[in-house]
């Protein structure tokens, strides 16, 4: 480990940032699973609730700086895409 207290500093404070991004991605990818099984079982009300749970949670990763908004955008498309494939 670094010698220097600031580098010391930037060790702990990536730790930390790198664990909150990893929970948020693991957030995101769990919402993300949700609303593909509902659209695998063609069933439109639950996929349409978890798709805006999905949403949500993409937003919220965007606006903390996880995921870039073109990365969020595309995220969300599919998705949306998926849900409205439902006949």
């Amino acid at each position: 480990m670094a010698n220097i207290k600031s580098a010391k500093k930037r060790v702990l404070v990536n730790r930390t940032r790198a664990a909150r991004n990893k929970a948020v991605r693991s957030a995101v990818k769990t919402a993300i699973k949700k609303v593909e099984a509902a659209v695998t079982a063609k069933d439109k009300d639950a996929a349409g609730a978890a798709l805006l749970k999905a949403i949500s949670t993409i937003d919220k990763a965007q606006s903390k700086g996880v995921y870039h908004k073109n990365n969020a955008s595309r995220k969300v498309s599919r998705l949306t895409k998926a849900v409205n494939s439902i006949g």
